[in-house]
């Protein structure tokens, strides 16, 4: 299958989450310190531990988000299980985040916020998880057909390459988030 219909599924994933998110965040209405008290009393700490403009703060947001996208082709073989839960929990949190900033601060806080690195870090997201769910679905299509080398290799290759393109536009994002973003928000 061509790569731009794997495209598509993650895409569509994201918009389900984004949706999803945006639905949880009309029903929880007490707010995210409500829901994720524990996960944000943790990500104080490393927002405090990583501070903005420090060379550190980018290599941990590259890090974190390359580990992340690499898992989950890692271990899309599963179903593609993983690609498809980290898709849809990915853009439902940031839906359900972003409402509640819109509700706190505005939506001209939250575009500051979330597109200058966003521009970069969700369609690498995107294209990532779309190389993790083409390289899974290879991966299970091969355990049940004779020709498992002739289509699993060059499958592997390409779901590869868009893996490297994902990661690179990681970069941008990472330095994006790290110098220009806390200036923005300020």
């Amino acid at each position: 299958m061509r790569f731009r219909f794997w495209v598509l599924i993650a895409g569509g994933l994201f918009v389900i989450g984004i949706v999803a998110g945006i639905a949880f965040s009309a029903v929880m209405t007490d707010g995210v310190s409500g829901l994720f008290s524990e996960q944000a009393s943790a990500l104080e700490d490393i927002v405090a531990f990583f501070s903005p403009f420090q060379v550190t703060t980018a290599l941990f947001i590259f890090l974190k988000n390359a580990v992340a996208i690499v898992f989950s082709f890692l271990f899309s073989p599963s179903f593609c299980l993983v690609p498809v839960v980290a898709l849809l929990f990915n853009s439902a949190f940031i839906s359900y985040i972003s409402v509640a900033i819109v509700r706190e601060k505005s939506l001209g806080f939250l575009l500051a916020g979330l597109l200058p690195h966003g521009i970069f870090e969700i369609p690498a997201l995107i294209i990532g998880e779309a190389a993790a769910l083409s390289f899974g679905v290879a991966m299970i299509i091969a355990l049940f057909t004779r020709d498992r080398g002739n289509r699993l290799l060059p499958s592997f290759k390409n779901s590869l390459k868009y893996l490297l393109l994902s990661l690179a536009l990681l970069v941008p994002a990472a330095i994006i988030e790290t110098y220009l973003t806390p200036m923005l928000l300020t």
